[in-house]
C-alpha cells in the first residue's frame, strides 16, 4: 500500500490519454485535455476519501475497491472523448461453430468431476420492485413457503447428497444484501452444504455534470453508491482471496447464475461438455420470443466472439436487434467458467469488459451516472468460448409477480428444489402474462388472488386495473380482464374463463 504522502492512485499522463490521431484536431485535443482534468479531479477526491479511512483492514478492502473504480472511470472518461461506438455491419450473429444445440450434448459429467465444480449465485439485488423493501430478493418466498435461497440450498444439498460429492455454493452479495443474508443463512448451519459468501464492491455515483463522486467518504449514506453490475465478479472473487482459496482446495470450475433464475440448476450435459471441449468459458443462450427482445446476445465482432447488449446498440439498428431473425437467442446470464483461466486473465491484468452507464437520479433530484459491467461480456477473453442454445427451462427468471404467477402456478410440480413442467401442459412454451400495477407490489399481489389461478391451459392473460380472483379460478386460452377507472372486477370462487374479456365495472355473483 502506498504511504499517506504518496498518491495512493496515479491519473493517467497525457500520453496516455490522447490518441496519435487525435494530434492536430482540436476538438479531439480539447476533450483529451478534459478528459486528463476529470481523471485527476476523480483521483484527489478518491485519494483524500481513502486517506481519511483510519482502520488499516479497512483501509486495505477501500482501497483496492477505489483503484478498481479509478480504472474503470478513465476508461469511461477515454472512451467518451474517441467517442467510439460498435458498427454495426460488423456485428454478425453467432453461427453453429460459436452456438451449439443442447441436444448434441452427448456426454455427461461423471459424478467424480462434480467435487471439482463451484456453484455461484448472484444475490446482490434487492426485491425493491416487488415491495420487498430492503430485503434482498432471494428472501422473496416464491413456493410451498420456501424462498429463492431455500431453493437453491436445496438444489445443492440433493446433488451433494445424490452423489457424495461437495459442491460448495457460494453468494455474491451486494453492500445492500450482506447483512440480511448472513442472518438468513444461519439457518441452512445444518445442511449438507458449504455456503461461503463475499461481496462485490461498492462504487460511488458520479455527478453528471461534476464528473466527481457524490459521496464525500468513505462511511456516506449507503445512498450515494452502487454495486457496480455483475461484471465484477472477477475484481470481488480476487481481491477477497476466494479465487485463490477455491484453486487451492481443488477447484476447477465455476457455474454462474442469478439467483432469481429458477432454472439454472447444476446441469452434467452442459458440464461434460466443458470439461471434453476445454473451453474455459460457455454461455447458455435460449431461443428468443417476443418477450425477449432487449436480451443480450453473441456476436462476431471482427472475428472475435463477444456479447452485445441492448445499450450499446446504435439507436438507429435497436429494432434490427430486435429482430428474431437476425439474433434468434439471447444470453440466460447461465454461465460456465474455468476457475484457473479466470485466474490468469485477473494476474495478467486482460479484463476490459464493456462499460455499461445507467443514468439515475438521486432522492434529492440530482442526475448522476453509474458504471456497470456485464459478468457475460467477459467471454471475449477466454479460449475456447462459446454458447450452448439451451431449452426455455433453464430460465426462469422472476423479475415480477407477473413472473411469480407462472412459477407458483399448476404449470410446475416441485422436485429436490428444482421446478419441472406440468407434463399435462399441452404446449412447450410458458403463457405471456402481463398483471397491472395493481398487483406489481407482493401484498397487492396476495391479497388478489385468494388463490393462485388454474393456468395449464392459459396461452395469455392481461390484467388492468382493480381486479380480485375468487379461489379455484380457472383460465383457458387468451384471457383479457380490465377494470376501467374507479371500477372493480370481482371474480367469484370457481370461476372458468376461456377466450374471454371481462371489461367495464363487473362483478360476478353465484345465484
Amino acid at each position: 500500500m502506498a504511504g499517506e504522502n504518496q498518491p495512493l492512485l496515479s491519473a493517467p499522463s497525457a500520453n496516455d490519454v490522447k490518441s496519435p490521431r487525435a494530434r492536430g484536431h482540436s476538438a479531439m485535443d480539447f476533450k483529451t485535455a478534459t478528459t486528463g482534468v476529470a481523471a485527476k479531479a476523480m483521483r484527489n477526491e478518491l485519494n483524500r476519501m481513502i486517506s481519511e479511512v483510519e482502520d488499516p483492514k479497512a483501509k486495505k478492502v477501500f482501497d483496492a475497491e477505489m483503484q478498481s473504480f479509478f480504472i474503470l472511470f478513465n476508461r469511461y472518461l477515454t472512451e467518451k472523448a474517441k467517442g467510439e461506438k460498435i458498427v454495426w455491419d460488423k456485428c454478425v450473429a453467432a453461427g453453429p461453430d460459436l452456438i451449439k444445440p443442447y441436444v448434441e450434448l452427448k456426454k455427461p459429467a461423471g459424478p467424480a468431476s462434480l467435487d471439482k465444480l463451484v456453484v455461484l449465485k448472484l444475490n446482490g439485488g434487492l426485491g425493491t420492485t416487488m415491495g420487498m423493501g430492503g430485503a434482498p430478493k432471494s428472501a422473496i418466498e416464491v413456493r410451498e413457503g420456501m424462498t429463492f435461497l431455500d431453493l437453491c440450498v436445496r438444489q445443492i444439498e440433493h446433488l451433494n447428497e445424490e452423489y457424495g460429492v461437495n459442491v460448495p455454493f457460494i453468494l455474491m452479495n451486494s453492500f445492500n444484501t450482506d447483512d440480511e443474508t448472513q442472518r438468513i443463512i444461519q439457518k441452512y448451519a445444518n445442511h449438507n452444504i458449504q455456503i461461503l459468501t463475499f461481496n462485490q464492491s461498492r462504487y460511488p455515483r458520479v455527478g453528471r455534470e461534476s464528473s466527481l463522486p457524490i459521496p464525500r467518504s468513505a462511511v456516506s449514506d449507503k445512498s450515494m453508491w452502487y454495486p457496480p453490475g455483475h461484471g465484477d465478479i472477477f475484481d470481488a472473487l480476487s481481491n477477497s482471496g476466494l479465487l485463490d482459496k477455491l484453486l487451492a482446495a481443488g477447484k476447477e470450475y465455476l457455474f454462474v447464475s442469478n439467483v432469481d433464475n429458477l432454472g439454472a440448476v447444476v446441469d452434467l450435459n452442459i458440464y461434460g461438455h466443458m470439461i471434453e471441449s476445454k473451453a474455459e468459458f460457455i454461455m447458455e443462450l435460449t431461443d428468443k420470443t417476443k418477450a425477449d427482445v432487449k436480451g443480450g446476445t453473441l456476436v462476431q465482432y471482427d472475428g472475435n466472439v463477444r456479447l452485445l447488449e441492448v445499450a450499446q446498440v446504435p439507436s438507429e439498428h435497436i429494432e434490427d436487434f430486435k429482430s428474431i431473425k437476425k439474433f434468434n437467442t439471447f444470453n440466460t446470464n447461465n454461465l460456465w467458467m474455468n476457475l484457473k483461466a479466470i485466474k490468469r486473465v485477473m494476474d495478467n491484468d486482460e479484463l476490459s469488459l464493456d462499460i455499461i452507464v445507467n443514468n439515475k437520479t438521486t432522492d434529492t433530484g440530482e442526475p448522476v451516472i453509474q458504471l456497470e459491467t456485464a459478468v457475460g461480456a467477459a467471454i471475449k477473453h477466454f479460449k475456447g468460448a462459446h454458447g450452448v442454445n439451451v431449452p426455455r427451462s433453464r430460465f426462469l427468471p422472476v423479475k415480477s409477480t407477473s413472473d411469480l404467477l407462472l412459477i407458483t402456478s399448476d404449470l410446475y410440480t416441485m422436485s429436490h428444489g428444482t421446478l419441472v413442467m406440468n407434463p399435462a401442459r399441452m404446449f412447450g412454451q410458458t403463457p405471456v402474462i402481463k398483471l397491472g400495477d395493481s398487483f406489481k407490489k407482493i401484498a397487492n399481489f396476495q391479497k388478489r388472488f385468494r388463490t393462485v389461478p388454474n393456468i395449464l391451459e392459459l396461452d395469455h392473460l392481461t390484467v388492468a386495473g382493480d381486479v380480485w380472483f375468487g379461489r379455484n379460478i380457472t383460465l383457458r386460452g387468451t384471457v383479457i380482464i380490465v377494470a376501467t377507472d374507479n371500477h372493480r372486477i370481482d371474480l367469484p370462487d370457481g370461476s372458468i374463463l376461456e377466450n374471454k374479456l371481462v371489461s367495464g365495472n363487473v362483478s360476478i355473483i353465484d345465484h
